[in-house]
């Protein structure tokens, strides 16, 4: 379990982050037109895993944006960006802000991404959502750099998430 802060007050998380240099759980998410994906559908490509609460706070907002501009045009990578809003709040989101270079998945079906990835929270207000985290895989599928945000108030670090992918 992570112990983490929601505006300094302690939250946990269901586990911790997969480790680096171990291979990536495999997921089934939803996608904003609502079919579904697996971690599978980006074999052999760089992913970028972008978790957040949710798109209705500003800095999950915030993440969503940067890495659709800094990692989403990058050559053979793809960014991810996975929370439990519903994909209609997702689709909206990306085709208000004109966000092209990302893919948003939601967790509403699969209640098992959370704990394999470590990023349920179990505790406090955002229980039952996911915490802010990077997860970055090259592409053979192998984890290359995780970040779990100390402070779900806080942005990623998006320069280390953008070093990793190299």
């Amino acid at each position: 379990m992570a112990q983490i802060t929601l505006k300094g007050s302690p939250i946990e998380t269901a586990g911790i982050l997969p480790a680096i240099g171990t291979r990536a759980p495999d997921f089934r998410l939803v996608k904003s037109d609502l079919s579904e994906s697996s971690l599978a559908d980006y074999t052999g490509k760089n992913v970028v895993l972008n978790i957040f609460p949710s798109l209705d706070t500003a800095v999950c907002a915030t993440s969503v944006r940067r890495f659709n501009s800094d990692a989403g045009q990058r050559e053979n990578t793809v960014v991810l960006c996975i929370s439990a809003d519903l994909p209609f709040a997702h689709g909206r989101f990306c085709e208000v802000e004109g966000l092209e270079n990302v893919v948003t998945l939601s967790t509403f079906r699969d209640h098992d991404f959370g704990k394999s990835y470590g990023v349920l929270i179990t505790t406090g207000p955002l229980q039952g959502v996911m915490s802010r985290a990077v997860v970055v895989l090259g592409s053979d599928g192998i984890v290359k750099y995780t970040e779990q945000v100390p402070e779900i108030t806080q942005e990623p670090d998006y320069a280390a998430a953008l070093t990793a992918l190299g």
